[in-house]
């Protein structure tokens, strides 16, 4: 009974430590939201008057092919964004750091996915960065550009396109950084968005970490089903297929996925 009673203690403390820790969270993000909101016009003007003044501190950059980051655009911006070949926009900001609304967007041509994320310290969840990465490999796969931003495209719009470069460039963390920061040179990421490119890494492992090869080693029972049950030992004779013969069905019906987006998306342009 002394030992129960002594559990159910325990247990009790558990779940008031997890609520403080949990209050202390909520507490340091309402904080932090309440700053952003008092700092983002102040930092915002800092940043066009350092546009104005200093040739090199440009408002966006193409970090790589279909590919642009950079920060929060004004209206008169999208027009020269479609000229660039920007046909999506993916907008990290909250609702009080947007200054183009989704209509103008829609106006031009231009997808617009908004992923609200808040700013100096967080970083997306997975889900949103997969939905980020994989709008920008659809573009990309139809010579569609997409532009990535935040309020300063510094931190929240880098963690996206390093991701984004991790999965579908196969690159390692530093050498998407270290392109990013050529093309971009002031980008600069938190510890949590850090940590968060780190783990998407090791989520999505770029084929050149396996051993390369340009065939795979199938077996002859792989061929013909695992239902059927032989003796026969010929059910283990090897078949060679090329790589591209072998691709997972979710990646052949991905590129067929892009291919009718690209042909649908073309039959929506404006004229």
């Amino acid at each position: 009974m002394a030992t129960q009673q002594k559990d159910a203690f325990t247990k009790g403390d558990d779940v008031v430590d997890e609520k403080e820790k949990k209050s202390k969270i909520d507490a340091k993000k309402m904080l932090i939201g309440a700053g952003a909101r008092v700092l983002f016009y102040p930092t915002l003007l800092y940043n066009v008057l350092r546009n104005k003044i200093e040739s090199d501190f440009r408002w966006w950059d193409e970090v790589d092919q279909f590919l642009f980051m950079g920060a929060v655009p004004f209206p008169k911006d999208v027009p020269r964004l479609k000229q660039l070949g920007v046909s999506g926009v993916i907008m990290l900001n909250e609702p009080f750091e947007t200054l183009v609304p989704s209509s103008m967007y829609k106006d031009h041509g231009m997808e617009h996915l908004i992923i609200p994320t808040r700013d100096y310290l967080y970083a997306p969840s997975f889900d949103d960065i997969n939905r980020a990465v994989d709008f920008i490999h659809s573009n990309a796969s139809c010579g569609r550009g997409t532009y990535v931003h935040c309020k300063a495209g510094r931190g929240r719009s880098t963690t996206i396109a390093l991701c984004y470069l991790l999965k579908y460039k196969q690159m390692t963390v530093s050498t998407a950084i270290d392109l990013i920061r050529a093309k971009r040179p002031r980008v600069l990421l938190t510890s949590m968005q850090t940590k968060t490119v780190e783990q998407y890494y090791v989520s999505y492992l770029p084929v050149s970490e396996h051993p390369p090869s340009d065939e795979v080693l199938v077996m002859k029972a792989d061929v013909e089903g695992y239902n059927k049950i032989s003796d026969d030992s010929s059910s283990n004779q090897e078949v060679i297929f090329p790589k591209a013969a072998a691709k997972k069905p979710s990646s052949l019906f991905s590129s067929l996925k892009n291919s009718f987006s690209c042909v649908s998306f073309r039959g929506q342009q404006p004229n």
